[in-house]
């Protein structure tokens, strides 16, 4: 259990780091509103200029923001943006984070999208990728045991918290200004991409041992068969003599009950997401429809929460012993859910850069959490694509574009790195390439997030809070 205490300790940390940074920024907010009139005064004559920048978050008004949709035509620039886009699409796969920090700036900075038409569009592809790898997964089993590769109870108790988080991260999307998201940006990422990559070495230090091992056995013409294992020092592999299947059919590798609660929280929340949307915000029905999220969301991880507190159900994918939950553990789990999709909803990335690396600290196996990671996102990913195309938000061709590029990419993503995995028998090539494709993305969105900072002070441009309310 010393293990588990410890990993407490690192995310008790993150999350406490997370939520100060937030109180900092607040407080912010009474000395920005004394200068909102000067600087307002000040911008107007910019805000008249085409070239301009503009809010990654929303506008003041729908009407007065501008979309920029390039003509769709074949080029150079749709041509880079696909390369980029299925590379990007084949390490989120495989990470389990989406990619959705490395399509964010190729659509921006390469394609010519503005940056909420990017954020959107972002989306798209995240779908795609999560969509796909999902499908695809369906019937692959665990590496070490004879179960499916997605964990349905770790599912069950993030994806609920995961698409709350979303609804709370797109709100805060419109009152955050741009310095704020950058910075929450930079240091979430590279926390993220650092304890992946120590994650990696650690995994990629078992492996050596497991291999060396199986060359002493070869050496003495004894039976070793490799097997990816667990993370996890608390855990027993699961002893059976039968054959362990690599491939069952998709009837038995699903977990119903659990798959129909999870598609009971999406679709509800989902409908609540486009009622919304046919609302005066801030009215109150805005805000009631809003907040009756929280108890759907909530119930449905509270009763996998308590159920794994009191040993009724269990994380299957960590091997046969029972850890023993606490209650501050689980609380913290998913307190890291609902932060994940705050993330995803204020930045247009997927859950993914904090729930594969949590997953990784639970002890899960990376082809568990990665194929996990994504099955949560595939959901929250779905309904983010919904609203923006309500909202008309992005360009349709371009949308059916890149979202087949994504889909594409993963399939292919999935299948060579498996092939790796067996060829070189290191599971760690997942664990590597979520961590590269996070610092990426961290360098890729925080460059950009501070180029336009500099841009904004250098205009003398209002960088305060804005209010929901004006979003009209």
């Amino acid at each position: 259990m010393s293990g588990v205490g410890s990993e407490w300790c690192q995310w008790r940390l993150l999350a406490a780091s997370f939520i100060g940074l937030l109180v900092v920024a607040s407080l912010s907010v009474s000395v920005q509103s004394s200068l909102k009139h000067e600087a307002t005064t000040e911008s107007k004559n910019d805000q008249a200029d085409p070239n301009n920048v503009i809010k990654i978050s929303s506008p003041k008004s729908r009407s007065g923001y501008k979309h920029v949709w390039p003509d769709i035509k074949f080029g150079w620039k749709i041509v880079v943006g696909a390369i980029i886009g299925f590379f990007g699409a084949a390490c989120g796969s495989v990470g389990g984070d989406g990619g959705g920090g490395i399509f964010l700036p190729m659509l921006n900075l390469i394609v010519g999208f503005d940056a909420k038409s990017s954020i959107a569009l972002s989306r798209c592809m995240i779908t795609g990728v999560a969509a796909s790898t999902f499908v695809y997964n369906l019937r692959q089993r665990h590496p070490t045991l004879d179960i499916p590769i997605i964990d349905y109870d770790l599912a069950l108790l993030f994806q609920p918290m995961l698409v709350l988080g979303i609804s709370i991260g797109i709100v805060f999307n419109v009152i955050f200004a741009d310095w704020m998201i950058t910075i929450l940006l930079i240091v979430l990422l590279i926390v993220m991409s650092t304890k992946a990559f120590l994650k990696g070495v650690e995994s990629w230090k078992k492996e050596t041992i497991t291999k060396r091992e199986a060359a002493r056995c070869l050496e003495l013409n004894e039976e070793f068969k490799f097997e990816p294992e667990s993370l996890s020092n608390d855990t027993t592999p699961e002893k059976t003599e039968e054959p362990r299947k690599s491939e069952v059919s998709i009837m038995q590798n699903i977990y119903w009950k659990e798959l129909g609660l999870l598609v009971a929280v999406w679709a509800v929340v989902l409908a609540l997401q486009i009622a919304k949307n046919y609302e005066v915000t801030c009215s109150v029905v805005y805000w009631v429809l809003n907040f009756l999220q929280i108890p759907v969301a909530g119930a449905v991880s509270a009763y996998e929460a308590i159920a794994l507190y009191k040993g009724r159900r269990k994380i299957a994918s960590k091997g046969d012993a029972r850890t023993k939950w606490r209650a501050h553990q689980l609380v913290l789990y998913c307190a890291c859910g609902i932060m994940a999709g705050v993330v995803g909803g204020l930045l247009g990335l997927g859950g993914g850069f904090i729930l594969s690396p949590l997953f990784l600290e639970l002890g899960i196996p990376p082809q568990v959490s990665s194929a996990t990671a994504i099955f949560v996102m595939t959901f929250a990913s779905s309904i983010s694509i919904v609203e923006y195309y309500l909202l008309k938000g992005f360009p349709l061709p371009y949308a059916i574009y890149f979202f087949a590029v994504a889909t594409i990419a993963a399939i292919v993503g999935q299948y060579v790195v498996r092939k790796l995995i067996n060829i070189f028998a290191r599971a760690s090539i997942i664990i590597f390439t979520l961590s590269f494709t996070i610092f990426v993305s961290a360098l890729t969105l925080g460059g950009v997030g501070l180029a336009k900072m500099i841009k904004r002070i250098e205009h003398k441009e209002y960088m305060g809070f804005d209010s929901i309310c004006s979003y009209t």
